[in-house]
């Protein structure tokens, strides 16, 4: 027999950076480097502002559709966006994801948001 004990370990503190839409120069800076550095170790090029746009485009839809209109495979597509997640600049929805308020602070931050 095991025991297994769980307890409230408190907010996940990905909301909290989700709401994060004003930031200083040098956050946005760090940000933009964390972004670039995922497009350099990325197998299929850059690939992070061209999601965050479809994701912004076509909030809801399903990561298959979204990764087949990227010309990728699902399975990538939502290993990305996770890392998009982990950021706070992507939500998961019941279906599909949107942008946080920091994702679309992001976007509309770059030339042609």
């Amino acid at each position: 027999m095991h025991r297994v004990d769980f307890r409230f370990a408190g907010p996940d503190p990905r909301e909290a950076l989700r709401q994060a839409d004003t930031m200083t120069e040098a956050g946005w800076a760090e940000l933009t480097r964390r972004l670039a550095r995922l497009d350099r170790a990325s197998r299929h090029g850059p690939w992070t502002m061209a999601v965050l746009r479809l994701i912004r485009d076509r909030p809801g839809v399903r990561a298959a559709e979204l990764a087949a209109s990227a010309g990728r495979d699902r399975a990538s597509f939502k290993l990305d966006v996770r890392k998009l997640k982990e950021l706070g600049l992507t939500e998961s929805l019941e279906v599909g994801y949107r942008l946080s308020p920091r994702g679309r602070a992001l976007l509309d931050r770059e030339p042609g948001g």
